[in-house]
């Protein structure tokens, strides 16, 4: 079973758009990061979000390319200072891949309580627009690997 977390792509501040939506940077990488995982045929049942613009137009430009199965839909448990701990009571119960589409502090804390079990210990620095792979082993979850921007567009070496 594996699980994909996503910081959504980079966004405009606040002072310029409180509505916060993806800027032309963050909407790029983002489509960079996809049609890489496409390549890769990342399976994904579906992609949940929080309802937050920055957050959704990530996961429907992802949606765009990965096409999961059950589609995409908005949760109340993904905004940036929610308990992680809801979130991973959906994921432990989750029967086919899950990517979730969220923020920081949130998606960070999420990944440290899925596999050290302390929510507070950062164990991994986010990026956005990046997927994070988890995959549970059972009964322990395992950092799988990490799809950053800058890897979706390197050039194989000859």
């Amino acid at each position: 079973m594996q699980i994909y977390l996503v910081q959504h792509g980079e966004a405009r501040a606040e002072a310029e758009d409180p509505a916060r939506p993806l800027t032309d940077r963050g909407r790029e990488e983002v489509q960079r990061v996809a049609r890489h995982a496409a390549i890769m045929g990342l399976p994904v049942a579906e992609i949940l979000h929080s309802g937050r613009l920055r957050a959704q137009q990530t996961a429907a430009i992802l949606a765009e390319h990965l096409w999961p199965s059950r589609g995409v839909r908005e949760v109340d448990h993904m905004a940036p200072h929610d308990d992680p701990g809801a979130a991973r009571a959906g994921v432990e119960t989750a029967r086919e891949p899950l990517m979730l589409v969220g923020h920081l502090p949130h998606l960070s804390q999420l990944a440290s309580l899925l596999l050290v079990g302390d929510p507070g210990r950062e164990i991994l620095r986010f990026r956005n627009g990046a997927i994070v792979c988890l995959a549970r082993v059972a009964p322990v979850w395992r950092l799988h690997w990490i799809l950053t921007p800058e890897m979706a567009s390197a050039r194989p070496q000859a």
